[in-house]
């Protein structure tokens, strides 16, 4: 049996070679957005999942789920987004 090695890149373009797997990828890409968006956040203010939970006044774990895929309530986006020295902006493009 043989391995074969491929890049994230290469995996992604064969998947998305396949009009139903691409379809299920783009509708997932807003909520992929947005928990991106928090990850992306956190690392620039330099805090760890529990540092920003403190400071939201939230759990460690509630920003786990956050950032691996559960949707937060406005309210929550708007306690992060101040911990953060941020504000939260939602936009119909």
């Amino acid at each position: 049996m043989s391995t074969r090695t491929q890049s994230f890149k290469d995996m992604k373009s064969e998947f998305s070679a396949d009009p139903i797997n691409k379809a299920a990828y783009d509708e997932l890409a807003p909520e992929c957005a947005v928990n991106s968006a928090m990850i992306k956040a956190r690392a620039e203010a330099g805090l760890t999942q529990a540092e920003l939970a403190k400071k939201a006044g939230i759990t460690q774990a509630q920003v786990s789920r956050l950032e691996s895929g559960q949707w937060p309530t406005p309210a929550t986006i708007e306690m992060l987004a101040l911990a953060l020295g941020k504000r939260a902006e939602l936009r119909f493009v």
